[in-house]
């Protein structure tokens, strides 16, 4: 099996696994118990908040463990909403967003609040200047993506942090799901005050990741419980998924993102001699993600039809692509919806190789020919 879908998630390495089996056997006890086996849990996770908190170059208690990005999203989003609702009720985001980031940006409409969407260029690009002009006095919090989910367009994320300095009352936040460990982010640099990450981006597992939570910020809890995670996360520690997190991120600092960007671009190259490809993803991307059209050919018959070739790809984010809507980021872009019917991504990892990537080509070359064949047919 060729997997191209790695943005949805990804195969978990290995020695993540090992890590997950053997720490989920030792250190079974609840890590708020009194007793030693409740002791040694509490000290796994808190060495692997150090360690992810060392390769970030953050304080360990900034770390925040959740579930994962959607999570992490809404407890930045929400829980600034809830705490700094005595400052103002307003919130900046993009019509780019990871659902997760759009609908809890939505329901906090529902609840009072008002919400700016600032549209991206027709290469899925979101301007500085246009997010400033939407900060009001009410603004309390911007909320950007670093790597979007679909294209793989890289914001300009420091550039936005940098014109928030002006605004002390403004905290930002950035959804670095799709971005984590792919394209370098120097969260001082940048101004991050709240940054989202989930394991199973990352070759690590589902149900594991964490917000990233600037000192002197603060969110109201989602959950109401034991107070665990320094009263911000309630709910008793997945302590096995914690550690096997942690392997992940180290296992990052062993890899090669660029390594991944000469594949995506040697398939960029062979699409681009196709007539009959039109490219979504700008030259400004993440190394793992390539988003384009076969227009007349709907994007899950190509899905589908790949799949028997055992070449597994996806339409638009996992997240959305059983509910059959044309994709919110293209419709933002100002794509036809002719090409948006028809767009697929592929997302590629570490562990894909340059034979694959040539199969995925030869692939296409077979397939969209008998595919257009059976569409003129019908009309």
């Amino acid at each position: 099996m060729i997997y191209y879908d790695n943005s949805a998630t990804t195969m978990p390495d290995a020695s993540v696994m090992d890590t997950f089996v053997k720490a989920g056997i030792r250190f079974f006890a609840n890590p708020s118990s009194l007793h030693s086996p409740g002791m040694e849990a509490e000290r796994l996770i808190e060495k692997a908040r150090e360690q992810i908190a060392e390769l970030m170059g953050v304080s360990a208690d900034e770390i925040i463990f959740t579930s994962g990005g959607t999570e992490s999203n809404n407890l930045a989003i929400k829980g600034v909403a809830s705490f700094y609702r005595g400052r103002g009720r307003h919130i900046v985001t993009t019509m780019i967003e990871h659902p997760s980031v759009f609908e809890a940006c939505r329901d906090l409409e529902k609840g009072g609040y008002s919400v700016t969407y600032v549209k991206p260029d027709e290469k899925g690009l979101v301007r500085k200047e246009d997010i400033e002009q939407a900060i009001t006095d009410e603004t309390i919090l911007v909320s950007v993506m670093h790597v979007n989910n679909e294209t793989g367009a890289v914001q300009p994320v420091k550039e936005i942090g940098k014109l928030l300095k002006k605004y002390p009352s403004v905290l930002f936040h950035v959804d670095d799901v799709q971005g984590f460990g792919k394209v370098p982010l120097d969260l001082q640099a940048a101004g991050v005050d709240l940054l989202s990450v989930s394991g199973h981006k990352l070759h690590g597992l589902n149900g594991t990741g964490f917000l990233f939570k600037r000192h002197g910020v603060h969110v109201a809890p989602l959950f109401s419980g034991g107070g665990q995670e320094r009263g911000v996360r309630s709910g008793t520690e997945n302590a096995a998924g914690i550690a096997s997190l942690a392997k992940a991120i180290r296992l990052l600092q062993q890899s090669d993102p660029e390594k991944i960007r000469v594949l995506t671009e040697f398939i960029r190259g062979q699409l681009l001699k196709r007539e009959w490809v039109v490219i979504h993803t700008p030259l400004q991307s993440a190394p793992h993600i390539l988003h384009f059209s076969i227009p007349g050919i709907k994007g899950e018959v190509l899905v589908h039809a790949l799949e028997k070739e055992e070449i597994i790809v996806s339409t638009t984010s996992a997240c959305s692509s059983k509910q059959n809507k044309s994709s919110r980021i293209l419709e933002a872009m100002n794509v036809s919806r002719e090409h948006a019917a028809s767009a697929i991504r592929i997302s590629l990892s570490r562990y894909n190789i340059i034979k694959e990537a040539t199969q995925f080509i030869d692939a296409l070359d077979r397939i969209v020919p008998v595919l257009a064949k059976k569409r003129n047919e019908r009309t």
